[in-house]
């Protein structure tokens, strides 16, 4: 029998450790889900502006060249952590400021 390798991202997470900062899972899936999109929208803009720099209408052999290097850039970025993981753990550790609105109170 194989054994297939398992995937070191797939981390398995304690939901219980998730609801214990807000006593709502719900409610900290939802700030997770914000800061993910925050992260996403970050990591989307710096892709963006490195992959512009190569931006070119003339067709040449110097093309072929700059397209590697964009492929590289491209999998360096997709080899980086999942945003949603990045946002899990940065509420795991406390670094996600985030507040009731019916309370209006700052909590960590």
């Amino acid at each position: 029998m194989s054994k297939t390798p398992t995937n070191p991202s797939i981390i398995t997470r304690d939901v219980d450790k998730i609801a214990a900062k807000t006593g709502n899972v719900y409610e900290s899936i939802s700030i997770v889900g914000q800061r993910a999109r925050q992260i996403s929208s970050k990591m989307k803009e710096e892709l963006s502006g490195k992959l512009s720099e190569f931006a070119s209408t003339v067709d040449n052999l110097e093309e072929i060249f700059e397209n590697r290097e964009q492929i590289e850039i491209s999998k360096y970025y997709e080899r980086m952590p999942k945003p949603s993981a990045l946002a899990i753990d940065d509420f795991l550790a406390d670094k996600i400021d985030f507040r009731n609105r019916e309370e209006g109170t700052t909590e960590n």
